[in-house]
Parts: C-alpha cells; structure tokens; sequence
C-alpha cells in the first residue's frame, strides 16, 4: 500500500506539472501539443547533468544544478513552437507534433553520439545516474520521499497565485481570452505569448526529469516518454485549465 502511494505522488507530480506547463502556455493563446517533446529534452538534460556532476557532489548542488539542466533545456525545446507559433503563424498542431516526433530522435542521436565517441562499442541510447539518483530520495521509514513531490507542490501553488492573484497572469490570460483587446490597452502580446510558452517549456522540462528519475536509475532515451506528455494533456483538459483542479485531476 505503502509503495502504491509512493508512486500514485511521484507520477502525479509528473502529469501535475507538465499540464501545468500547458496551462501556462494555453493561457496565453499558444496550444503546446509538443509537451512530450519538452519532456524528452528536459530529461536529457537532466541525465547529462547527473552523469558529469563528479560522485561526491553534495545532494543540493545535484538537486539544483539537474534541474536547472532540465529547465535550460526545455525552455530551449520550447522556443522552437514559440518561434514557429507566434513569429510565423504556423499552425500549432503540426509544430507540436512535430516536436514530439523530433524530441526523442534528437535525443536518442545525441545519446548515442556521445556513448559512441566515449567507447565504439556501445551504441546505445542509456545515460545513467545511479548515484546521483540517491539525491533526490529521502526514507521516512518504509516511505521513499522524493524531493520532487515537494517542488512540485511549490510549483502547483506557485501556479495558481500567478496565473489568478498578479498582473503577470491576469495580462497573460488577456492576451489567449482576447488578444486585440489586450493590444489596445498596450500589452505586447508576443512578449506575452512567449512568457507562456517558455514557462511551459521550464514546467514540463522538470516534469521530463522527474519522470526519468521516478523509479529507475538509467533512461534508454530510445523509449521517449512513453506517452506522459499526451496525458498530461488530458489532465490540463480535465482539469479545466486551472491549477488546482488540474493536481486533483493529476492524483485521479
């Protein structure tokens, strides 16, 4: 029972964020179908960063500096549909399929490139962090807390106060609600466009890692993300766009 819990935490902090980072991104009038694509990518940076830190590296600067990897690279991932959606008008489904299809063999050529070049013999597509992983888990007894279900309750309330209690969020939602309106009263709906879609691209490049790191202390990144950026779509859509019924959707 014990270990169902842990699990059911871990996972919905997965979908929890990168619907999150959907929401922020639809909020402001770009629909980001590519979340799996981010996900591969902040995963990708995540295990790299894992796999270089040295082995007596203290669990903070592990913890910091593999997120902060994760979120450099989703947000990079993320401004190809800024660039494609918002400069050029190009149809934001096709871009987001695109990235989805593109995300995991980028990655998977990437990985193998470099496991290539370290030892000819080994072609695969596995990163691994067996113990770096240890970072991130803390035993409260038979319960393995991970450090990620509480960044990513920080992020969920985080979430909810700026997209309904600032300035920030409110212009954010003008500008998906009604962007002519928002224009007129001197709000750059680019810039604001590109906020969400970066923010998106920061949210699901953490839940990319998270995911990667849930059970397993080695990614063949081959495998993608096994569909988790879809289903973070459903829950952003169950959810109804909203913070906080998006995490009770991610815990269903």
């Amino acid at each position: 029972m014990i270990l169902l819990i842990q699990y059911m935490l871990i996972f919905a902090s997965v979908l929890m964020l990168v619907a999150l980072g959907g929401c922020f991104s639809e909020h402001s009038g770009v629909i980001n179908i590519g979340l799996e694509g981010i996900m591969v990518f902040g995963a990708l940076g995540g295990a790299l960063m894992m796999k270089w830190l040295p082995v007596g590296a203290s669990a903070l600067t592990v913890i910091s500096l593999s997120i902060l990897a994760a979120v450099i690279f989703g947000m990079l991932y993320s401004l190809l549909l800024a660039v494609a959606a918002i400069n050029f008008s190009a149809d934001q489904t096709l871009v987001g399929t695109a990235m989805n299809l593109m995300g995991t063999a980028l990655a998977t050529v990437i990985v193998k490139a470099m496991n290539t070049a370290a030892n000819p013999d080994n072609v695969s597509s596995t990163i691994q962090y067996i113990n770096a992983k240890k970072a991130f888990l803390v035993n409260i007894g038979s319960f393995e807390f991970n450090w990620f279900m509480l960044l990513a309750l920080i992020l969920l309330i985080a979430s909810y106060v700026v997209l309904n209690k600032t300035r920030f969020g409110l212009r954010l939602q003008a500008c998906g609600e009604h962007p002519q309106a928002a224009d007129s009263v001197g709000i750059n709906v680019y810039k604001m466009r590109y906020a969400g879609v970066l923010i998106s691209g920061l949210l699901g490049g953490i839940g990319g890692l998270v995911y990667i790191t849930a059970g397993v202390s080695e990614w063949k990144f081959e495998n993608g993300v096994a569909g988790f950026g879809f289903l973070a779509l459903a829950v952003m859509i169950f959810g109804q766009w909203k913070p906080t019924r998006i995490a009770l959707a991610a815990l269903l």
